[in-house]
């Protein structure tokens, strides 16, 4: 996470510079900068309405920004050679509920031309080739939470963003999604992921920590707890705003 000369050389999958973003006469975003590592799990994590969802639709370009700038790979965010590389999971439900999983992806792979060997593939990297043929509808939040991701990887993207993915799920179907998403960067994928859930910080390799559109700290868990001289995440967060304060 250390802005370098070093570290930008061995590549950093996402720039952010003085980012500021004014959404409804209201300040979104206030003049934040940071990178996020290649091939690493980082955590974009903070309270309702730090700013999360505001930075990650930046990322994908698909937010308006004031001033500032992102770069995804070298490329402003929202360059159309980006779309195959990046791979976008909103909070809101993406899939049909209507429609089998295999159906669902099926249709969103005729979108961006995945072969039905490749939605056969996706269905086995979320672990739901034994669910199918069953109807979305009918499956736990855990397992449609791994069919919203399944659409994101039928582009095999080199980037996953995702949006609070874990939002509602219990305890244990967050531990296996978490398990899923370093399984993934294990194949070189980079994942920026979004929570309010400070317990899941500890399953990050890096952490930005946002708050009323403020970049608190960045770092790695290990160095954050340094850093605040705490032992727990949520004391981490706890000190860094008292310290901002």
């Amino acid at each position: 996470m250390r802005r370098t000369a070093h570290y930008v050389e061995e590549g950093a999958a996402i720039d952010v510079e003085q980012l500021r973003v004014v959404r409804g006469g209201t300040l979104a975003l206030d003049r934040i900068s940071l990178q996020v590592s290649a091939g690493r799990v980082t955590g974009l994590l903070g309270p309702s309405g730090s700013g999360k969802s505001t930075l990650i639709r930046a990322v994908v370009g698909v937010q308006r920004i004031t001033s500032g700038g992102v770069t995804v790979f070298g490329k402003a965010a929202g360059s159309a050679s980006l779309r195959a590389r990046i791979g976008y999971v909103t909070q809101a439900p993406s899939v049909y509920g209507d429609l089998s999983v295999r159906e669902n992806l099926r249709y969103f792979g005729r979108i961006v031309g995945a072969t039905r060997q490749r939605v056969d593939e996706v269905i086995g990297i979320v672990d739901l080739t034994p669910f199918a043929e069953r109807v979305v509808d009918r499956l736990s939040g855990g397992q449609r939470a791994r069919v919203s991701l399944a659409t994101a990887l039928l582009k095999d993207p080199e980037l996953l963003v995702l949006d609070e993915p874990t939002v509602g799920l219990d305890p244990v179907l967050r531990r296996d999604l978490w398990d899923m998403f370093h399984e993934l960067a294990g194949r070189g994928r980079t994942l920026l992921v979004s929570s309010h859930v400070m317990d899941e910080a500890g399953r990050c390799h890096d952490l930005l920590l946002l708050r009323d559109g403020q970049l608190l700290a960045a770092g790695t868990p290990q160095e954050l707890r340094e850093r605040t001289r705490t032992d727990d995440l949520e004391s981490v967060f706890l000190r860094l705003i008292e310290d901002a304060v």
